[in-house]
């Protein structure tokens, strides 16, 4: 199993009481830190741009600025957002900056890409909300215009959502271009979200890796059907890598356990989010794998990889503050979990030094 960390850039009130000021200084001292552990293959951060459990006054930080600065402060660990929504930028300029995102971080880029589903920041920032069908039918278009920029240095594309006509794109990112052992498509995409029908089909077609609901059942039935939508479009199920993201709240006991959940609880009722949506929340992730001590966390999360998740997303709510549970994390879980052989992408560019 390969791991990535998120790093706290607000949008789960996870920057709460830290001045601004402070602000890059917490999120760049965490991505050196997961840069510094060769167990961190990559970190992440979310594309929004209000708070959840509900918006508020507080930070959410914008995701591929963050790429970007990211890029320049780490030499190893993998930079993704999970996950980019596609109807926020134009296709063909996200792929220009992703592309020169790869370029500043020699090769280190992965594209989170999803049709996306927070109505209230669509509305508040001039999008709408169209239907689901019309948000997936954009992911469609905007992926196979990242494509055709990345593999060929241009696109041009006719679609009912986008048009391009001969958006180039140099220099190409440096994956599919002078990494060695790259898969030849440019900057890896993970297509995000579990609709069956129409996002597992599009993950069938264009993803190198996909991200959806990391409980058991629903994670082996997702699966089963991106399995047969592999089939139907002649695509080897196995070259996808299948991957989720989890809450992770760890303690050497069930009381530490608990008293992470009570310290998370408490931040975010100081800022008015409503007590029956934290509880909801807080129900949510009782259910996930990354709940526990070391040796229960261990346990539920080789069932899941017996089940072919083999790539965990992993955010401790935290991490700003403490890294305590990071630490035990890393010294406990992921030691009994890693993969030696297959650990890391082959196409890393030497670290910079």
């Amino acid at each position: 199993m390969k791991f990535g960390m998120f790093v706290p850039q607000g949008w789960r009130m996870d920057l709460v009481g830290i001045d601004p000021s402070q602000h890059w200084g917490v999120m760049a001292g965490l991505a050196r830190r997961a840069d510094a552990n060769e167990d961190w293959s990559s970190i992440w951060v979310f594309d929004h741009f209000h708070t959840v459990p509900v918006p508020s006054e507080e930070a959410t930080h914008e995701a591929w600025t963050l790429m970007a600065a990211f890029a320049a402060v780490t030499g190893r660990v993998r930079l993704g957002q999970m996950c980019t929504c596609m109807a926020y930028r134009n296709p063909a300029y996200l792929a220009k900056v992703a592309a020169t995102v790869d370029i500043i971080s020699e090769g280190r880029l992965e594209m989170g890409i999803g049709a996306g589903w927070y109505e209230h920041e669509w509305r508040a920032y001039g999008y709408g909300f169209p239907r689901a069908g019309e948000r997936l039918a954009a992911l469609d278009e905007g992926v196979q215009i990242f494509r055709q920029m990345w593999t060929t240095g241009s696109a041009t594309f006719e679609g009912k959502h986008f048009q391009v006509d001969g958006a180039r794109c140099y220099p190409q990112p440096l994956q599919g271009t002078s990494v060695p052992g790259s898969k030849g498509n440019g900057i890896p995409m993970w297509i995000a979200g579990g609709g069956e029908k129409k996002t597992l089909r599009i993950a069938a077609q264009y993803a190198d890796y996909t991200n959806f609901d990391p409980t058991p059942e629903v994670f082996a039935a997702k699966s089963e059907i991106l399995r047969g939508h592999c089939d139907d479009l002649g695509r080897d199920f196995g070259e996808i890598v299948r991957s989720s993201n989890l809450n992770v709240f760890i303690g050497s006991d069930e009381d530490e356990v608990e008293e992470r959940f009570a310290v998370l609880r408490d931040r975010l009722l100081s800022v008015g989010s409503p007590e029956a949506r934290v509880d909801q929340l807080f129900a949510d992730y009782r259910k996930q794998a990354t709940v526990g001590t070391p040796e229960q966390i261990v346990e539920k999360l080789t069932a899941l990889q017996e089940l072919g998740m083999t790539y965990a997303i992993l955010n401790f709510p935290e991490a700003a503050y403490d890294t305590t549970g990071i630490a035990m994390f890393e010294r406990d879980v992921m030691p009994e979990l890693l993969d030696r052989e297959q650990h890391g992408h082959l196409w890393h560019l030497p670290r910079r030094r």
